[in-house]
Parts: C-alpha cells; structure tokens; sequence
C-alpha cells in the first residue's frame, strides 16, 4: 500500500534509505554528503513524501519525495529496501507521485540521476522518462516525462 510519510514513524527508516540506496551511488564527497544529510528534513518538510508498506501501519519498505513547482513535478528522492526491490513497489510510488501530480495540473515530471546510478537510469527510462542532457558539473543526468 502506499501511504503519506508519518514524520516519527518514518524518517529514520527514510534516512536509512537514503544513507544505504543513495548516498553509495552519489558524486559528493563526505563533507557535502554530511551536509544533504543535514539538509533532509527541510526537505522532506518541503515536499510531499509517498511511503510503501505492507500494511498502513507497518514501518517503509520504500519511499519517493517530490516537489511541485507550477506544470513541474520534480522527483527528488526515489528509494526502496533492497529486499524490496524489484517487486514493484517503485514503479508503484512512481504511479501514485505522477498521479497525484498530475491532478494537481502537473504536465510533465522531471527527475536527475547521478551518473553512477545505472539502474536508476535504467529504472526511469522503463517508466517513459527520457535523457534531456547530462549536468557535467553535477554528474547527473537530467530526465523528463510527459504526463
């Protein structure tokens, strides 16, 4: 099921996620890792975050954050347990954020990959997502889907 983040249930398991999925696959070194980290709950206080769980009180097995900005959906953050993976639950998360987003008269949804996350590239392109142009500087590629 996916649900809305309850932030003392689960940040800590959102952080974990982030800490385990993400950070591996970043460019970033410590300092400015530790400085993202410092960051996030700003972040998730500013944008809406989806959870996915068995059941509506179990703990996350994933989640995905995003941002609205006018006609924009901006993913910012896409994770799940490793146990979880490849079980549908990110394509699940996707599907209810571009939805959600869409309602709301999002047209088109945007995401940023890092350059060393190959499956998240791989992940968003089966979702219809297509490579814009790649961010040197940010070692990302910059991704966009209709919706």
């Amino acid at each position: 099921m996916i649900r809305y983040r309850r932030p003392k249930q689960d940040d800590e398991f959102i952080m974990r996620y982030i800490d385990s999925q993400l950070v591996p696959l970043s460019h970033l070194n410590p300092v400015q890792i530790e400085a993202v980290r410092k960051e996030i709950p700003k972040r998730l206080g500013r944008g809406i975050t989806l959870i996915a769980c068995q059941r509506y009180e179990d703990n996350p097995i994933g989640f995905v954050h995003f941002f609205m900005h006018g006609e924009l959906l901006y993913i910012d953050m896409l994770a799940v347990a490793p146990e979880s993976q490849r079980k549908k639950w990110g394509n699940t998360l996707m599907v209810q954020a571009e939805k959600f987003a869409a309602s709301r008269g999002c047209k088109r949804s945007k995401v940023m990959v890092d350059a060393g996350n190959a499956g998240g590239l791989s992940f968003y392109k089966k979702l219809g997502y297509v490579a814009l142009r790649y961010h040197t500087q940010n070692q990302c590629h910059e991704l966009e889907k209709t919706l």
